[in-house]
């Protein structure tokens, strides 16, 4: 029998199987394409997840830049341009890096933890018994059947994880809106030196990578780090989706929303050309029924403005991993499983909920032109800008008593991104006489720990959960060791007898 089995090798199926595979459980993912998909799909990172990539050691591989991750002076909200860089505490971190590069990187670092990726398999069906789930597949091999302890749906939006569970999807479904994404050539003089934008004569200029409104629709534009150029034209509008996008459809797309030709050429081997008509905004009903559970768009999926999609599915998946884990290796406190859903669940509404509001902020029409000038505003308030920064990043996110993302300190010199790659526990012990390793020697099995002196930090002791939030933390010059204990049995189980050596 498998330990666990994932449904899916995209994002975050293989993130989930490196975070078990760290923690010492090999997943058997399936995937039933057989090759890894080309088209363009999501674009980059924003957020919490940036950093997370970071103390995996995966930020160097994904951007060829050493670390550690800058936060972004500039962002967008709802289509207006905000300056974070304003702020004393700018959470909002950002890599332009597309999906499919993202998917071989996960790739390649789960192959090298050994985690078994089965592809041309399809998920067909599912059973549970007490101890397992029986999984169904149509595969090379015909029709198939593997037992597993566990089974995780990470196979999308559509999920087949989902619906075989028996698990409902509520929502909202909106049919109004029709985006257009095109790769496309720009002729030298229509890109502005200064910014990198899309010079648009008789209007102005477009500023890359941005979303830019009108009361008739929206654009954006910008080239990333591959090369390629992407125009965005999105709007209210009626549409024949039996008939495949053209380069003509998007001009006039563009004609209609800003009023004039866009300045922009076909190419003569299309990349990027995509129609998307609506959109969903649904999240499950239970993220987990028996010993199935539900991580990033099968559990959830909402617009994809403001790029929070991968923040918010990554940390689904380094959330439940270490859970899991722990259950499997036969340390898990009791009702350690169904935390996942009550601290992911509410996150997943939050981004549902900006989302939402970000595009009834960017629709057509004179009244909302009207209430983006009182919301603009607004934004003149650094305490505004501070919780629109908090909000799309995922800095906001509290679970129940505990603390929150855990600080870029340094220990010895050392950032704390380079004891977090193991994906354990950590206990971070600032004392002058290091006394709190010998209170989580009981725990030893399963929480690492590091001494020495804390740099740009007040704090005397840290305990964090492998997804690198704190469970526990202290600023005494004697820390409170029976919470410290406390917090260890809480989330990482019973001690263990530590027996001296004779």
């Amino acid at each position: 029998m498998e330990d666990v089995v994932i449904a899916g090798a995209g994002p975050n199926g293989l993130m989930l199987a490196c975070e078990l595979a760290l923690a010492g459980v090999r997943p058997v993912v399936l995937e039933k394409l057989t090759e890894r998909r080309t088209e363009h799909r999501a674009n980059g990172m924003v957020g919490q997840v940036v950093r997370l990539m970071d103390r995996r050691g995966l930020f160097e591989r994904l951007t060829g830049a050493a670390g550690p991750p800058r936060p972004a002076p500039h962002f967008m909200f709802a289509a207006f341009p905000v300056s974070f860089g304003q702020l004393a505490d700018n959470p909002v971190y950002t890599v332009l890096v597309p999906q499919r590069r993202l998917e071989e990187v996960l790739a390649e670092r789960a192959a090298e933890l050994g985690v078994e990726v089965r592809t041309g398999c399809e998920l067909v069906g599912l059973s549970q018994v007490d101890d397992g789930v029986t999984v169904t597949l149509d595969g090379p091999a015909g029709r198939t059947e593997v037992h597993t302890r566990y089974l995780v749906g990470a196979d999308g939006g559509h999920s087949e994880t989902r619906k075989l569970a028996g698990i409902e999807f509520p929502g909202i479904t909106n049919d109004r809106t029709v985006s257009r994404a095109v790769d496309v050539r720009v002729p030298d003089e229509f890109r502005d030196r200064a910014t990198g934008g899309l010079i648009v004569p008789g209007y102005g200029v477009i500023p890359p990578m941005l979303h830019n409104r009108t009361e008739r629709g929206m654009v954006s534009f910008g080239t990333f780090p591959d090369g390629r150029t992407m125009l965005v034209v999105s709007e209210r509008a009626d549409v024949d989706e039996s008939v495949p996008l053209t380069f003509a459809e998007l001009r006039d797309a563009f004609q209609r929303v800003v009023g004039t030709d866009a300045p922009v050429e076909e190419l003569e081997n299309p990349g990027m050309m995509r129609r998307t008509v609506g959109g969903n905004t649904r999240i499950a009903e239970r993220y987990r029924a028996g010993r199935v559970f539900l991580v990033g768009d099968a559990a959830h999926v909402h617009s994809a403005i403001g790029g929070n999609g991968l923040n918010l599915g990554l940390q689904d998946s380094v959330n439940l991993a270490w859970k899991l884990a722990a259950e499997l290796r036969g340390w898990a406190p009791p009702g350690l499983l169904d935390t996942y859903e009550s601290e992911r669940r509410p996150a997943a509404e939050k981004v549902a909920m900006h989302t939402m509001a970000q595009g009834a902020l960017v629709g057509p029409g004179a009244d909302v032109t009207a209430l983006r000038v009182l919301f603009g505003d607004m934004l003149h308030d650094k305490a505004t800008v501070q919780r629109i920064a908090d909000l799309i990043s995922g800095a906001d996110i509290r679970y129940p008593d505990m603390g929150g993302w855990a600080p870029d300190i340094t220990v010895d010199g050392r950032r704390l991104a380079e004891f977090t790659r193991t994906g354990r526990p950590l206990l971070l012990d600032l004392t002058d006489d290091g006394g709190l390793a010998a209170i989580a020697a009981p725990w030893r099995d399963r929480v690492d720990v590091v001494t020495g002196r804390g740099g740009n930090t007040a704090a005397t002791g840290l305990l964090l959960r492998p997804d690198c939030y704190v469970a526990w933390e202290s600023h005494a010059a004697r820390p409170d060791t029976a919470s410290l204990e406390a917090t260890l049995a809480r989330w990482f189980g019973a001690a263990r007898r530590v027996v001296a050596a004779a």
